[in-house]
């Protein structure tokens, strides 16, 4: 049966506390691995979980929301700036006015607000309720205030149905069929700023994705062009307004400095390279494997596992077989297994620190194809080779030191088309950005294994074709999307 529009996804559905006839009630793990609603369109999507905390039931389910197309309440976006003390902050500075108004009355030095889809059980209240739920919508919110010389909020948890008294139920339901018939849509101004171009880096970074040389390659460029580019590390980040964009060279990681400073810079107007929505959709594994095939675009066959359905991977996929975790990056946290015991002592391990994990058949070759697109358009084609000896482009040591297998760069005009043709395609589906496309070519078929935010650019590898060319293109994009934030005219750059 197609699911109707309003979906609200928990963990069981059996000790859900309300009647709610306008929705769907779906179980997480339904909601997660059910083929139907990958098709579902136009869904608004409630996630009520236990816990949206990094890597749990939740967690996936407004990842996998995104990845559907789904409106999902919470978002991802939500989530995170409720686990940032800085973000709270500044709402707290924001609201401040009517934070003293709202609570002017009370005498206790505590005080807990919980609203539901933006409502308070006091009317008292309900302006700072919708104020709060604007700036994070999430059906269930309850907000933690501290009086000190003023009120502050101290935090933002975001609460599922169980969390809800009994006596606050009723009220709950009410407003929630409310809600469920309307649609809102909280949008915020954007500001922009001056021609200069902050660069994020960490020069302690064993494996940057852009090495020295490179980055004083980005400074130069900017320099012809007529900006000025300047390397900051994440202790700068107070200094982001001083910018007009952000290029992020340092490995990015949802649970991480990078992303709250790309939300934080996109927040403030600036052209921000990798964008938050890329990082947040790129390094997520299980997230990439849905939205492929959302898409319909060619991968190796994928079976998103979690502690319930482990059985299917051995059956479903053979060995050897790919066991990825859903937050790897550089070949980190990615192993082959052979057997069903490897593959059970793998899986309980990885399922520590993750809910989710990805299982892909194995499908070996020589070399991986790594196609570089910004702005929709190729910038570089390369061949990955594999390390000696090794299935992988980089052989892992203790210790953590690599060893990489040789870097070819092709021609564009030499690429086959159908490689370069699949990548545009499937980077496509996760923006405009600058994104590092990962393909195979096995039995005559060209398929997609990741797609990358905040690819690779060193010396004398991927920019072995175009030279310092390939920096000028990367930075013109910059300068292209501030002009347009500026409302200002494309002229002719300084060279």
């Amino acid at each position: 049966m197609k699911p109707r529009p309003n979906i609200v996804v928990v963990n069981t559905p059996a000790n859900w506390p309300f009647e709610t006839p306008e929705i769907e009630l779906v179980a997480a793990r339904d909601y997660l691995t059910d083929r139907r609603y990958l098709d579902v369109r136009g869904a608004r999507v409630y996630n009520l979980c236990r816990s949206n905390a990094y890597q749990s039931l939740g967690y996936y389910v407004s990842l996998l929301a995104e990845a559907r197309g789904h409106r999902c309440l919470p978002s991802l976006a939500t989530t995170q700036d409720l686990r940032s003390t800085s973000i709270i902050r500044v709402a707290s500075q924001e609201l401040d006015e009517l934070i003293q108004k709202s609570l002017a009355r009370l005498t206790s030095p505590r005080f807990e607000l919980s609203i539901y889809f933006g409502r308070n059980l006091a009317k008292r209240y309900d302006r700072l309720s919708a104020r709060l739920f604007n700036l994070y919508p999430a059906p269930l919110l309850r907000v933690y205030f501290a009086r000190k010389k003023t009120w502050e909020i101290q935090r933002i948890n975001i609460i599922s149905g169980h969390d809800v008294p009994d006596s606050h139920r009723p009220f709950v339901a009410e407003v929630a069929s409310q809600y469920f018939s309307r649609r809102r849509a909280p949008s915020r101004r954007r500001s922009s700023a001056l021609y200069d171009l902050a660069i994020l880096h960490d020069p302690d970074e064993a494996q940057p994705p852009s090495d020295p040389p490179a980055l004083a390659k980005f400074i130069k460029a900017a320099s012809d062009l007529g900006m000025r580019a300047e390397l900051i590390r994440k202790d700068d980040a107070a200094r982001l307004a001083e910018y007009d964009a952000l290029f992020i060279r340092e490995t990015t990681g949802v649970d991480h400095h990078t992303y709250r400073l790309a939300r934080r810079a996109q927040e403030a107007g600036l052209v921000v390279i990798d964008d938050p929505d890329s990082i947040l959709r790129c390094t997520n594994k299980v997230y990439l494997a849905e939205v492929l095939a959302k898409h319909r675009v060619a991968a190796p066959r994928t079976i998103i596992a979690h502690r319930d359905n482990l059985h299917l991977i051995g059956d479903g996929l053979g060995f050897p077989v790919i066991l990825k975790r859903p937050d790897s990056s550089f070949s980190l946290g990615v192993v082959k297994v052979d057997d069903p015991a490897a593959l059970e002592t793998t899986v309980r391990e990885f399922l520590d620190d993750s809910e989710m994990i990805v299982a892909q058949e194995y499908s070996p070759s020589t070399f991986d194809w790594r196609v570089g697109i910004l702005d929709r358009r190729p910038l570089y084609v390369c061949k990955y080779h594999m390390a000696g000896g090794h299935w992988q482009i980089i052989n892992w040591k203790r210790g953590g030191s690599g060893r990489y297998g040789r870097v070819e760069a092709i021609p564009l005009r030499r690429a086959p088309e159908k490689v370069v043709r699949a990548a545009l395609r499937a980077a496509r589906i996760f923006g405009d950005g600058l994104y590092g496309v990962d393909l195979k070519e096995v039995g005559g078929k060209t398929v997609v294994i990741e797609v990358n935010d905040n690819p690779t650019i060193e010396t004398d590898c991927e920019d072995r074709i175009l030279g310092d060319e390939l920096y000028r293109r990367v930075v013109s994009v910059f300068l292209e999307r501030i002009r347009a934030l500026r409302g200002e005219r494309n002229g002719s750059v300084r060279a």
